[in-house]
């Protein structure tokens, strides 16, 4: 079992940046491919980025790729979301996911998919 606490979250004009971070406590994280979803007020919980348990894999959703990266420290339990460009639209809460797997190259786009959730941390961006 994995426990997952987001922070870097806040205020921020459009344009701007923020990192997300996620930081996972329990055993054996690099054993779990990593996730980054948002929900926005009135909208479903959507897919943001993926990554495999090893890092080497990555995925995003359209709407975010060449501005969001996300990688992971296995050595630190921890994953990251770079955010860059940001826009008023991506304003919602953004939370972690952890899906336990044995495929070192499997990543997943569905909130189905992952076993494990954060509490989430609001994102916020000014027009």
């Amino acid at each position: 079992q994995v426990q997952l606490v987001e922070s870097g979250g806040g205020l921020v004009q459009a344009g701007g940046s923020l990192r997300l971070s996620c930081a996972a406590s329990g055993r054996n994280f690099s054993r779990y491919a990593m996730g980054w979803f948002r929900e926005a007020p009135g909208k479903e919980r959507e897919f943001v980025a993926a990554i495999s348990r090893s890092g080497g894999s990555t995925y995003y959703a359209d709407s975010v790729k060449g501005r969001f990266t996300i990688s992971r420290d296995n050595a630190k339990n921890t994953v990251y979301m770079q955010m860059n460009s940001l826009k008023p639209e991506d304003t919602a809460v953004y939370y972690c996911a952890a899906k336990y797997t044995v495929n070192s190259g499997t990543y997943y786009d569905t909130p189905s998919g992952y076993d494990y959730w954060g509490q989430g941390t609001q994102v916020t961006v000014s027009s």
